[in-house]
């Protein structure tokens, strides 16, 4: 099944249940993460599937509706970088013992097709990611509990300010800017996925980036088995897995996004983010 957050006619949002036919079928809950903080939250998707299959249900047209945040109030957005072996030579780095991992905001990310704004950074780079949805606690898990308690995979985008994230050893200002990181547009739930994924992302229509997960150096349960040693995983947290090779940064002279440009980041089986960059670059101090 696949689960959106749907901002609606009324000005509302809504967790929904996509129905395969452009349509949705609204859930008890204003977001996936609020669905997922209820323990039934299967069997409520499972009873609503079996409805929308027998017809008669009042639907939500795609037309009628726009992708907002798939978790907009996600309590922990926790990132992994360097976790392709391709991207890893790029940065010209050695393989990782361990993951290298940082944190977001929920404040940082947005819907499928927002226009992103950014102020203050003129190296604005792309990073197409498979994500993570956690859908129930854990703490000091091994794999097996871990990959039990993934409730499903989406599409990210974890934009990156070069110029701020290379200011120090430290990523974390390159990679938090408000409104910068699009999510969605659905959630696959895991019972339904494949295990293994085709991440690609395009600049202007120009494939820039493709690689598969199952090249991944740490899979998602490792991910996430790693990350509940030290804090616990509830249901609605965001692991984003990493980024394969081509990055601007890592390009020969190194590329980035644009005012005006399009950013599509799509992974087979989920779906496409497609977002417009209105770059608001910072006044060099010699104008």
């Amino acid at each position: 099944m696949k689960l959106a957050t749907l901002r609606t006619s009324s000005g509302s949002t809504t967790a929904a249940l996509a129905t395969g036919a452009d349509t949705y079928l609204a859930l008890p809950a204003t977001d996936v993460g609020a669905l997922l903080v209820q323990p039934e939250w299967r069997s409520i998707t499972k009873k609503a599937a079996e409805a929308a299959a027998e017809g008669g249900q009042p639907v939500i047209a795609a037309t009628e509706a726009d992708f907002a945040p798939l978790l907009p109030r996600a309590g922990k957005v926790i990132c992994c970088g360097l976790n392709y072996g391709d991207h890893i030579q790029e940065m010209g780095r050695e393989l990782p013992e361990f993951p290298t991992l940082f944190a977001k905001y929920a404040d940082t990310l947005i819907g499928a097709a927002d226009v992103v704004e950014v102020h203050g950074s003129g190296r604005v780079d792309w990073e197409a990611e498979l994500a993570v949805v956690v859908g129930s606690e854990l703490f000091r898990a091994d794999e097996d509990q871990a990959r039990a308690a993934i409730a499903g995979y989406t599409v990210a985008n974890d934009v990156s300010m070069r110029d701020w994230q290379n200011r120090t050893l430290q990523w974390f200002q390159g990679k938090a800017f408000d409104a910068t990181t699009p999510v969605g547009p659905v959630m696959l739930t895991a019972d339904d996925a494949s295990e293994s994924f085709e991440v690609r992302g395009y600049v202007n229509g120009e494939l820039v980036q493709q690689g598969n997960t199952s090249t991944l150096v740490f899979g998602p349960a490792q991910l996430l088995s790693y990350i509940s040693q030290f804090t616990v995983l509830r249901p609605g947290d965001l692991v984003l897995t990493g980024t394969p090779g081509g990055v601007g940064m890592g390009m020969t002279p190194p590329r980035f996004l644009n005012d005006g440009d399009i950013l599509t980041t799509e992974i087979d089986g989920i779906g496409r983010l497609e977002n417009q960059f209105r770059i608001h670059a910072p006044v060099p101090a010699n104008a």
